[in-house]
């Protein structure tokens, strides 16, 4: 078959067409819960920029999570809900590619800005005496630029050598976005050297980091244990205790899709996807905001001073 040229390429998502029910409720469950992403990753990125409690290296690392959650997010989201509604469910292979790179940029970042989470955890937990000489302002610019560099670099390598791949015919992508393993797949050319390239990206950015906060949290889980009072242990175990749960909840989802037995029923495997999609960045605001006493002061604080504003301003 004829190669095609790319502005001549349109990429079918199939999604959930084959249940139109499903599709109506998943836009609105999707719906519902992007507006919860970017209302709650808002007010996190909002808080740890006006209160002046929260300039600390974790928020400072939080708020970078919250930033890419909602990139993340947006880079397929607004689309797929287009499509689940459209007959049409058509994307440009500019637009694929886009959102394609997007997405695998900010998934790859935040492998990394997790491990570095874990860090920082490791160095406030075990060394808590020297964390403000070693966890210092430019360390954490550092490590954030170097979180973002890496994801844009894995990124920018997978695409480049995506889009060098000839395209014939009709080209059906199996899922609900434009997912880079699913896209070369549809090439008319041998893809070994795609899939290898994706296969040690997988390795260096999904289980390295992994690893890495593996070995940090035994490191902490061991100090912990040293420390002789309850509340002492108690104390510890709650300032690592959000992040613990947002690594178990990511990486719970990736791990899963990754080992399951490959199953027929490629419905279950889209929701599972869409499970890592979009109910992982939903959940993060929340569990960081949950029975965190600094966020609900800070949230207070700003309240308050909005609201001593405007009755100053009223009265004046």
């Amino acid at each position: 078959m004829d190669r095609m040229n790319w502005t001549e390429i349109e990429f079918i998502l199939q999604g959930f067409s084959e249940y139109p029910r499903v599709e109506k409720f998943l836009f609105v469950m999707c719906l519902m819960m992007y507006l919860v992403i970017l209302l709650g990753n808002s007010t996190l990125i909002i808080l740890t920029l006006l209160d002046s409690r929260l300039h600390t290296p974790m928020y400072f690392f939080l708020g970078n999570l919250s930033f890419l959650d909602i990139w993340y997010t947006s880079s397929f989201i607004p689309s797929m809900l287009i499509h689940f509604l459209s007959q049409k469910k058509t994307i440009s292979f500019t637009r694929c590619v886009v959102q394609m790179s997007v997405s695998y940029t900010m998934g790859s970042t935040e492998c990394v800005l997790l491990a570095v989470m874990a860090y920082d955890r490791y160095v406030a937990i075990c060394n808590p005496l020297r964390y403000t000489i070693i966890i210092s302002k430019a360390l954490c610019i550092q490590m954030v630029a170097l979180s973002w560099g890496l994801g844009f670099l894995n990124s920018l390598t997978e695409t480049i050598l995506a889009i060098r791949l000839p395209f014939c015919g009709k080209n059906v992508i199996t899922h609900f976005v434009c997912e880079i393993l699913a896209f070369v797949k549809l090439a008319c050319t041998d893809i070994s050297l795609n899939e290898i390239t994706i296969m040690l990206g997988n390795v260096i950015f999904l289980f390295s980091p992994l690893l890495l906060i593996c070995i940090s949290y035994i490191f902490i889980l061991s100090t912990v244990l040293r420390i002789n009072s309850a509340e002492g242990r108690k104390k510890a175990f709650s300032t690592c205790s959000a992040h613990l749960t947002v690594v178990t909840v990511f990486y719970g989802t990736i791990l899963f899709m990754y080992m399951k037995p490959k199953s027929k029923d490629s419905a279950f495997n889209k929701l599972i996807a869409l499970f890592y999609g979009v109910v992982t960045p939903m959940l993060n605001p929340i569990i960081y905001s949950l029975r965190n006493t600094e966020v609900h002061g800070a949230m207070r604080n700003v309240v308050q001073n909005h609201l001593t504003q405007s009755l100053f301003t009223i009265k004046y």
